[in-house]
């Protein structure tokens, strides 16, 4: 009875795999779960001091976080009971309610600024950054144009160049806010995605090239972004201006050497480092942990994205190409933003407000990767029961 409810779509269990199976990759909830856990314990280290100054007590990003943790593994287990065949077939619907979300950060009363960005909405307990749901919703839907359309993508420009105009929607959109860093990981998720949809390798070139040009031109128009690049290839030239963020985050690496200064006796938490807890929260890992410990963190961000792949691969192998698609873009999304984020905390790449995600303070950042989890999970479990069903049919055609 259980495995007959379990295969019409309700959390999976054991019964339906094969002996000794999980019902689900251990090694990626593993991998998910060690970067909330570490990320709750880093930001309540990080943000004591700022949040005794700011609002009173020293608790208060530390339980708002660990409720954002609470609700993001309730997505986790919400979003691995939904079929994929659902997201697959209402795939369109959701790029309009991602066009929807980033048009209602414009709406007078509802859409909320920060620092001179419009990124948010106001959902009554927090601030709902609109990018982080929006992107999960154009992965769903390249995923459908691509199982449609595979044929046209892989035969010329004609594939190619039809998702350019939601991409260009979404994209026009962000920089209007102005939000370069989702740009950049949205535009390289949907680019890699068409790639391994079976785009030529000319093609892949010209598309990077004229997306190069374009980046360099919005970047040389926007001054604040050309104030970026400069104290980016130098910060040391103004350490307590336009360099000091970044100079603050290299001062922390430096104090953490090989082992760290030890949890909670970071230096660059106490009002040096900006957004210490957010943006800036591997610097005071790694100033607290130590290298040992900052690599540590590379290596499990490793983990979870391979994972990820290989869960696309197999279902690309029993072509289950939406499900393969899927997993392609949220891979691409999880490896960007945490690339970016290291870059910039390394000061390898300019200051980006990228999160590093399931371990930054944010709770939109945190819900969207949950709900991405989630998802692949499902498509791990369906991989799993579609092999099954394979096995188990090739061996009555045996007998």
């Amino acid at each position: 009875m259980l495995s007959k409810l379990s295969l019409q779509g309700v959390w999976p269990s054991a019964l339906d795999l094969p002996q000794g199976r999980m019902p689900f990759d251990g090694y990626l909830a593993l991998s998910a779960l060690s970067l909330m856990l570490i990320g709750f314990v880093m930001i309540s280290s990080a943000s004591m001091d700022v949040a005794a100054r700011d609002f009173g007590s020293p608790f208060y990003f530390m339980i708002r976080h660990g409720i954002f943790v609470g609700l993001a593994m309730a997505a986790v287990v919400f979003m691995s009971r939904i079929p994929t065949h659902l997201l697959e077939r209402y795939s369109a619907y959701l790029l309009l309610i991602g066009l929807f979300l980033l048009l209602l950060v414009y709406v007078p009363g509802i859409g909320r600024e920060v620092n001179g960005s419009r990124r948010w909405i106001n959902a009554g307990i927090f601030n709902l950054q609109t990018s982080e749901l929006a992107k999960i919703c154009l992965v769903l839907f390249m995923s459908g144009y691509l199982v449609r359309r595979l044929s046209e993508v892989r035969s010329g420009w004609v594939g190619i160049l039809k998702p350019a105009l939601p991409l260009a929607l979404y994209v026009g959109l962000l920089i209007i806010q102005p939000d370069f860093g989702a740009t950049v990981v949205l535009m390289g998720t949907v680019m890699g995605m068409i790639f391994l949809g079976g785009m030529r390798i000319f093609q892949f070139v010209t598309v990077i090239s004229v997306a190069g040009v374009l980046a360099y031109f919005m970047a040389i128009f926007q001054p604040y972004r050309m104030q970026r690049l400069r104290s980016f290839q130098d910060p040391w030239a103004d350490p307590f201006g336009a360099g000091y963020q970044l100079s603050q985050a290299q001062i922390a690496f430096g104090r953490g050497e090989w082992f760290g200064t030890g949890l909670g006796n970071s230096i660059q938490k106490l009002f040096y480092l900006p957004e210490a807890h957010t943006d800036f929260i591997y610097s005071i890992l790694s100033e607290e942990l130590g290298l040992i410990g900052a690599v540590l963190i590379i290596a499990v961000y490793i983990l979870l994205v391979s994972r990820i792949f290989l869960i696309g691969r197999g279902a690309e192998k029993l072509n289950h190409f939406f499900k393969a698609y899927v997993c392609y873009g949220f891979g691409f999304i999880f490896a960007g933003q945490a690339l970016i984020n290291i870059g910039v905390n390394v000061g390898a790449l300019p200051t980006k407000g990228l999160t590093l995600p399931l371990l930054s303070y944010g709770g939109s950042s945190l819900l969207a990767s949950a709900m991405m989890i989630g998802i692949i999970l499902r498509i791990d479990f369906e991989v799993k029961r579609a092999q099954l069903e394979a096995l188990s049919s090739s061996q009555r055609r045996v007998r």
